[in-house]
């Protein structure tokens, strides 16, 4: 606690001292009330537009947050050494920034692409991804270069059914490595885009998996090569993988699916580059998007399964789900043993769920993000609740949820236990991201598990902000949390493979490995992994 103490320090005069040297920075009400520490699910502004809650930032605070004036050529930044260039590049990164108001919104939420399947033969699924560049106009009158999978915003969706094989084909057609990662997938590690596992410029590569039994959820995959996730992702490339149960129990339920990302673009249309603060902090756009829309309309007739992805680099989507009776009956690694009513929840980067939307009522509501402080570093605000889509229902009259939907298998002891420690170094000198001390290296194995084996994982978030931890391979119980000295038991059993972790929260959590080989574990904010914050895993027989 000494060293968590000194860095805190440092890092209030680093913020102290850049803040003052700023010295033309607007702060403006919102920037005000920010500083001060708006709580969690505080709504008190009510819910705002992205228009009325961007715009005090676009043309005041925003315009002059490139770069701290102390970070000079050399600053170490994670696992990179700053250059002139870089530091003009964040410098520019937050001026002349496109109004939302200039992005149309309101129209039907569109439907995802589905990725076709290239045989009919039983139980296989055979499809082709192509990273390419790509054109789209979002904004009339300007267009932006973006990178997706098959031309397409976010990347075409694949479909499947427990026990299929799967072979996917990608070829890469941009000039820098990449890979895909299937994101939850439980896969063996030589198929899982490792970062070790670059898809060379202009390369091609295989990918073949069966999906395991008892594996149905919602899933996603996105590009894992080394040091380039971030700038891959926000630059468009992410798309859905669902997999399905022959015989399902809300299979006659109407499906609605919701991607959410953001986006952040110049008045030209070009997608702007990192800030330093986006760095610090993660990447947050100011524009928050459903499949690519913004604030979309969603009709719900009656009773449907609503399956609800955060692709977002980094921003935490906070849902509020009193628009209806809502109900969750799938996490991250599928079906839960029983509903679990809700009336909001707390998704962090790279989070999934799957609930049931019974309206009681006919008529219009929003879709909110509720504010969330996640206690940031710097000159930046909380953002205040704000509208994500318009709800048109019509209500739905006797539909009866299950009381039962999963049995899920049971845990002994664990054999082995992992210590997994964030924390943060920022000076004068550096901004670094750690795992138990150190960066991520392609070239060290952290941790060593044994196949098949229960063990427990306790992470602990020795920092100031949120974090959260998503593991390769597997996918874990939730045992516990505790942070001030309260422990609190899990409220229901799920597997997971993404959980946030509050400042100076400690998780304990019990997973096995299926496969041997490689994998990485790490933060979901994807700069901060950019950046370091992860680490590698061998799982041996």
């Amino acid at each position: 606690m000494k060293n968590s103490k000194q860095n805190m320090k440092a890092r209030r005069q680093f913020l102290i001292k850049g803040s003052a040297a700023l010295g033309a920075l607007s702060i403006s009400p919102l920037l005000g009330q920010g500083m001060m520490g708006m709580h969690h699910g505080n709504r008190e502004m009510g819910a705002m537009d992205h228009g009325s809650m961007m715009g005090s930032m676009d043309h005041g605070m925003m315009k002059e947050m490139g770069v701290p004036p102390m970070v000079k050529e050399g600053y170490q930044l994670g696992l990179n050494q700053l250059t002139i260039k870089d530091i003009e590049m964040m410098q520019k990164a937050n001026l002349n920034l496109m109004p939302v108001t200039m992005m149309p919104s309101g129209n039907l939420l569109p439907e995802l692409s589905l990725l076709k399947n290239e045989t009919q033969e039983v139980g296989q699924f055979k499809g082709t991804l192509r990273v390419q560049a790509v054109k789209a106009s979002l904004v009339p009158g300007t267009e932006t270069s973006f990178w997706g999978y098959n031309g397409m915003l976010p990347g075409p969706q694949i479909v499947v059914y427990e026990g299929d094989t799967v072979t996917i084909d990608v070829i890469n057609e941009l000039d820098e490595e990449t890979t895909v990662h299937w994101h939850g997938l439980l896969v063996p590690a030589s198929e899982d885009g490792n970062p070790q596992d670059a898809i060379k410029p202009k390369g091609k590569r295989t990918y073949s998996f069966k999906i395991p039994q008892n594996s149905a959820g919602t899933y996603w995959y996105h590009p894992h090569g080394h040091g380039t996730v971030s700038k891959q992702v926000f630059m468009g490339l992410a798309g859905t993988f669902i997999v399905k149960k022959r015989e399902d129990l809300f299979a006659d339920l109407p499906e609605k699916h919701l991607l959410i990302s953001d986006l952040k673009l110049h008045e030209d249309g070009t997608i702007a580059e990192n800030s330093f603060f986006d760095w610090m902090n993660g990447r947050e756009g100011q524009f928050t998007l459903i499949n690519g829309a913004l604030e979309p309309v969603i009709e719900v007739e009656g009773a449907t399964r609503f399956r609800v992805w955060n692709a977002c680099s980094a921003r935490y989507l906070y849902l509020d789900l009193g628009f209806a009776d809502v109900y969750l009956i799938a996490t991250d690694g599928g079906y839960i043993e029983s509903p679990q009513k809700l009336d909001n929840i707390l998704l962090s980067p790279g989070e999934r769920i799957e609930v049931v939307v019974i309206p009681t009522r006919t008529g219009s509501a929003k879709l909110s993000n509720l504010s969330y402080n996640r206690q940031k570093m710097g000159p930046v605000s909380v953002s205040p609740t704000y509208n994500l889509a318009t709800i048109k229902m019509k209500k739905q009259s006797g539909y009866q949820m299950p009381s039962s939907i999963n049995s899920l298998p049971k845990y002994g002891e664990p054999t082995k236990s992992h210590s997994i420690e964030y924390t943060e170094v920022m000076n004068h000198n550096q901004l670094l991201f750690l795992v138990n001390g150190k960066m991520h290296s392609l070239d060290r194995i952290d941790e060593v598990v044994s196949k098949d084996s229960i063990e427990e994982w306790i992470v602990f978030n020795n920092s100031h902000m949120d974090h959260n931890f998503h593991i390769h391979g597997t996918q874990f119980y939730v045992i516990e949390k505790e942070v001030n000295g309260v422990v609190t038991p899990a409220a229901y059993k799920a597997f997971k493979d993404t959980i946030n972790l509050k400042p100076y929260e400690r998780v304990r959590l019990l997973m096995k490995q299926d496969y041997k080989g490689l994998r990485m574990y790490h933060c979901h904010i994807l700069e901060h992994e950019t950046l370091g914050m992860m680490g590698q895993l061998e799982s041996i027989i």
